[in-house]
């Protein structure tokens, strides 16, 4: 068997190279050695919140297969800490960073394991790690650190060194598995490089039956035509909720009930032009391939700032209130400070931070596309993907210049149907519906979290599914906020909607909201548990989520007799048994 890059390898042309030449040689080898090929199977180990981290683990897989090596791709809690004791000697782990340095949800039962008193060292494992953030956060790949610093702490050696990537992350991930796969051909026993090891050729098959990996990404857009698009939330509502609908068109992009879409956004152009004109600055200069205003307004970031562009502001204005905080390393207070803030903000504030063209463009973050839940079935809509989003505005005071989300006023303020939007598919295998169309499921999405949800009710009442469906649901106002009433209305008329339990949290003194009536309904909320259901959950991460995950931690403990350590153990069975799965943000 000779052996050669997969089709779509992950991999630089010059990387294509070396690693061709690799392999040749390694062919020669074989054809020398007349003896049984040794073998080594490699575990890949992955812990993701959107799936990015899970395709690079595939493609990983992929780089050690097609250097002869076996490879199990795994995520981080279902192959839990065994697969480090009991497991391959080589264990290699791509993982992003969740929340405020938080591991992922399929990582997190994994962490608690190898952070335990009573793991046991780890000498005899070889292991690298792959990280993937968002350097605008404090916490920029925190949990691929933790894994890395652990591993060394127990014993573990080192492959190669950990690579945190940012959130254009493709070439240097292309880079560390190139790196990675080449570290373990040479730490391996001698043959071993050039067979496959039991089960990797099944491995092989199965990655194989695959659908084929669509040609669109954040590189390459596929241009969507917007469908169609609709205002949910009434007139009065504190909230802007909008439906969009965009037309997949002949681009090939298929999608799964739970999959997310990201969406490529165009600057706000009068946002850039005032931006430009604080800084004394012309917008037609040559910038790259294009003037320095059409290189801001479709590639740069300039509502949040980024760290160098704090630092460099700060430096600037050493007398302002921004360098203070800085000089401080007061996170608490630059968090304050920034909330509400852009980068019109900063430089209006700090008037002596002057920065040229170059400077400017080397100082702001690139533009990034923004994912959101998919809120239709394939079933029900093969030919769109349908979305619901929220319209962020706010002013940080009274009567001050109104501020926007970058990706959500520019599909509501900025593109009209007709107009090409960049998108391309986000997909999500944790978040899908179950596979037994018998067993029950549970949905928690309050405000725009019933998105997901709102596909699963069609892709379950096109698959003709059995199992029971419940959803809680809520926002402010029932008057004003209760998005796709009539479809839920329908729903339950129709039999698919076992069971409906609505909060709207200021129609009343007291605020109710979706874990209240969790409670008040604890008894069948643990009966459906009992059963088999799914549990899952989509929405605000910072307070919803972790209220719904206590209310849940209560209803159990409260309806088994439990105490809160067995009400734990229930909960981390769930996650095991992917039965309580979040799509949070």
């Amino acid at each position: 068997m000779t052996l050669h890059l997969p089709t779509g390898a992950p991999f630089s042309v010059a990387q294509q190279t070396w690693l061709d030449g690799f392999f040749a040689g390694l062919d020669l080898g074989r054809e020398r050695y007349q003896g049984p090929a040794a073998t080594l199977t490699v575990d890949v180990l992955f812990g993701s919140q959107t799936g990015n981290s899970s395709e690079l683990a595939d493609q990983l897989a992929a780089g050690l297969r097609a250097a002869g090596l076996g490879a199990n791709v795994t995520e981080l809690d279902a192959a839990g800490v065994g697969a480090l004791t009991s497991g391959s000697s080589h264990v290699l782990i791509v993982t992003s960073t969740y929340g405020e340095g938080e591991m992922p949800d399929n990582a997190e039962m994994f962490w608690e394991e190898l952070n335990a008193a009573e793991m046991p060292r780890l000498e005899d494992l070889s292991f690298a790690v792959l990280g993937l953030g968002d350097s605008g956060y404090d916490d920029f790949c925190q949990a691929g650190k933790d894994l890395d610093i652990r591993l060394e702490q127990l014993g573990a050696k080192r492959l190669t060194a950990r690579v945190d990537c940012d959130v254009d992350f493709e070439d240097e991930a292309a880079e560390w598995i190139s790196a990675a796969v080449a570290a373990v051909v040479a730490d391996a026993p001698a043959g071993a490089a050039g067979g496959v090891a039991p089960g990797a050729a099944g491995a092989t098959a199965a990655a194989a039956d695959k659908p084929a990996k669509s040609k669109w990404n954040r590189k390459n857009p596929f241009p969507s035509p917007l469908a169609a698009t609709r205002r949910l939330s009434a007139e009065g509502s504190a909230k802007e909720i909008h439906h969009y609908e965009f037309d997949l068109a002949d681009s090939g992009i298929t999608y799964a009930a739970g999959d997310a879409l990201a969406v490529l956004p165009v600057n706000d152009p009068e946002l850039v032009s005032a931006i430009l004109a604080c800084l004394d600055l012309d917008g037609a200069l040559a910038a790259e391939e294009s003037t320095l205003f059409e290189t801001v307004l479709k590639t740069r970031e300039i509502r949040t700032p980024g760290k160098d562009l704090i630092a460099a502001v700060a430096e600037a204005s050493p007398d302002g209130g921004l360098a203070d905080i800085v000089r401080r390393d007061d996170r608490d207070a630059l968090d304050s400070f920034l909330w509400g803030r852009d980068i019109l903000d900063l430089f209006e504030e700090n008037p002596s931070a002057r920065f040229t063209a170059d400077e400017l463009l080397g100082l702001l973050r690139p533009l990034q596309s923004r994912q959101y839940s998919i809120s239709s079935s394939p079933l029900a809509s093969p030919d769109r993907i349908h979305l619901t989003v929220a319209s962020v505005r706010h002013s940080p005071e009274p009567g001050a210049r109104s501020h926007g989300g970058v990706c959500s006023t520019y599909l509501s303020d900025r593109i009209a149907d007709g107009d090409l939007t960049g998108i391309w598919l986000q997909p999500n295998n944790a978040f899908s519906v179950p596979e037994d169309a018998d067993r029950p499921v549970i949905m928690v999405g309050p405000g725009t979290g019933i998105a997901p949800f709102r596909g699963f009710l069609h892709e379950r009442a096109e698959a003709g599914a059995t199992g029971g469906n419940w959803l809680f649901f809520g926002d402010q106002h029932r008057a004003t906020d209760y998005i796709y009433e009539d479809e839920l209305t329908d729903l339950e008329e129709k039999g698919v909607l076992t069971k409906l339990s609505l909060a709207f949290s200021r129609d009343q003194a007291e605020k109710v909201y979706v874990q209240t009536r969790m409670r008040e309904e604890a008894e069948e909320l643990y009966r459906w548990l009992e059963d088999g259901a799914y549990f899952y959950v989509c929405g605000d991460a910072s307070r919803m989520a972790k209220d719904v995950e206590t209310a849940l931690l209560d209803v159990i403990a409260e309806q088994s007799g439990g105490s809160e350590n067995a009400a734990l153990e229930y909960l981390a069975t769930l996650k095991k048994e992917k039965r309580y799965v979040r799509d949070v943000y």
